[in-house]
């Protein structure tokens, strides 16, 4: 059963590699990060999300560490719910592999799909920004 004061999201890869390489921690990447950490943000997620966090993380030219790498993964399966993906089959992805995104966030419903490329998904009023997720946050008093 969903709780009603968190935010169920599924946060795009962008999003955690911008916090990740980002030492800012009012950034709003981070912010999202944060929120998560403290449970006001409940990532939705499946093995297929997760195998695609890990391989991009671990790209050379991030310089992510892999201590970075472990405790974002450690988090994301502490905090977050395994979900399978819902298949759409009415709307159009640029890249394909954007859709596994979509997918999980079809599989939960009043939740969010939070990334830096907007333009990677459908127009939909739960495909947001890191800066809009920020947003209703403050909007629900829950940073």
């Amino acid at each position: 059963m969903k709780d009603a004061n968190k935010i169920y999201a599924v946060i795009d890869t962008n999003v955690i590699v911008s916090a990740l390489m980002n030492s800012n921690k009012n950034s709003n990447p981070n912010q999202v990060i944060h929120a998560i950490n403290i449970g006001h943000i409940t990532p939705i997620y499946n093995d297929e999300i997760e195998s695609e966090y890990v391989r991009v993380l671990h790209y050379p030219k991030l310089r992510i560490s892999q201590e970075q790498i472990n405790t974002f993964i450690s988090t994301i399966r502490k905090f977050g719910i395994k979900v399978n993906r819902t298949k759409v089959a009415d709307e159009i992805f640029p890249d394909p592999d954007d859709i596994v995104f979509y997918e999980v966030r079809m599989s939960v419903d009043d939740s969010y799909l939070v990334t830096g490329n907007l333009k990677h998904f459908p127009i939909k009023p739960f495909v947001v920004t890191p800066t809009q997720i920020v947003e209703i946050l403050k909007e629900r008093n829950l940073i």
